[in-house]
């Protein structure tokens, strides 16, 4: 039976309400950030689309102050590291059209864009479409730029291979941890004359200093290519194989992962190919058995307080999957790492 007193109190509080009219304090944030009035609200698929729907600067590069941004959200179009299926420099791109709104990590209780100045620069600017090594040089550039202006890079790849010059920047003082989700090590060496492949970023960042391999865990990992990642064990980086997940479980493996990067400057990489490809079937080199994006999110709160410094999705090759599944995964995990970036304990705003 309905309770008269109890729905006129209802009535009289919600009749007459509009859409923006919350009253929690984390919910007013979000209102703050979604609707331009009282009742209308920026519209999803509407206006440029961005990474995250963050505001579209490409001029802070050159600012003086970089624009007073905390926090940069990068593209990088370039795939010339693959060894197996091209496409992941349609990466950005498609995460940006799978922008879809997201001011509010739940779980988490915190709205991201509204602890920091964050915007979309647009992306890396690249010498030429064809030399790797030239590109490799010009995202560190880049990056070195980003960092030296104390902004912190959010970025989506690409293939794996520009995260090693993201961490040549980024660690250039103090070398820096990893949280590294993927179905491959990535520490393997020099193919064809190319030592800058998508298959060997880690190992390079480790023999440059920039990476301590002490604090590096790689979650994930699987497939037939283990005899090329011999360098991940005898560096001293911590290796989850996907056959550890169900003897860890997930509280298993946060514990694993705060124990190993500790309370120092961490970087999270995130290779969409450690998902199972059902759920991220885009990708140039797909595994079969991977991660749910559930355990990913999962993974990913529960580093909340850990010192991120930056972090990027990778391998997104949208050509490849007729459901826009990955780049819309790519898009919530890029959202998570976002969150933790402002969550970190060390997280300060520079303005």
């Amino acid at each position: 039976m309905i309770d008269k007193a109890k729905l006129d109190a209802l009535r009289a509080k919600y009749a007459e309400g509009k859409g923006s009219d919350v009253l929690d304090p984390e919910f007013k944030k979000v209102v703050a950030l979604v609707f331009q009035g009282k009742d209308r609200r920026k519209l999803p698929y509407g206006d440029v689309a961005t990474l995250l729907g963050a505001p579209y600067q490409p001029e802070a590069p050159e600012a003086a102050d970089f624009g007073g941004l905390d926090v940069a959200l990068v593209g990088i179009p370039m795939d010339l590291g693959v060894t197996n299926r091209a496409g992941a420099r349609l990466g950005p791109r498609a995460v940006r059209r799978r922008r879809a709104h997201r001011p509010l990590s739940p779980r988490a209780q915190v709205v991201p864009a509204a602890e920091c100045k964050v915007a979309d620069i647009g992306d890396v600017p690249l010498r030429s479409r064809f030399s790797l090594d030239k590109c490799i040089e010009d995202i560190a550039e880049f990056y070195g730029k980003i960092t030296a202006a104390g902004v912190k890079p959010l970025s989506v790849g690409g293939d794996h291979s520009v995260t090693y010059p993201i961490l040549k920047a980024l660690g250039a003082k103090r070398p820096v941890g990893l949280i590294h989700f993927d179905a491959h090590c990535d520490t393997s060496g020099e193919y064809e004359g190319a030592k800058f492949h998508h298959g060997g970023p880690f190992r390079h960042a480790v023999l440059d200093g920039v990476l301590d391999p002490e604090r590096t865990i790689q979650i994930g990992i699987r497939g037939p290519a283990e005899f090329l990642w011999e360098f991940s064990y005898d560096s001293g980086m911590t290796v989850i194989h996907i056959e550890d997940m169900p003897k860890l479980g997930i509280e298993g493996v946060i514990a694993k992962a705060r124990e190993v990067v500790g309370d120092g400057p961490t970087y999270v990489s995130f290779d969409v190919d450690g998902l199972d490809p059902v759920y991220a079937p885009g990708t140039g080199t797909p595994e079969a058995g991977g991660l749910t994006p559930r355990e990913a999110q999962a993974i990913l709160r529960g580093l909340r307080g850990v010192d991120i410094i930056g972090g990027d999705v990778v391998e997104v090759a949208p050509q490849y999957d007729a459901t826009t599944n990955t780049a819309m995964v790519g898009a919530q995990m890029l959202f998570e790492i976002f969150s933790l970036m402002v969550l970190g304990k060390k997280f300060k705003r520079r303005g």
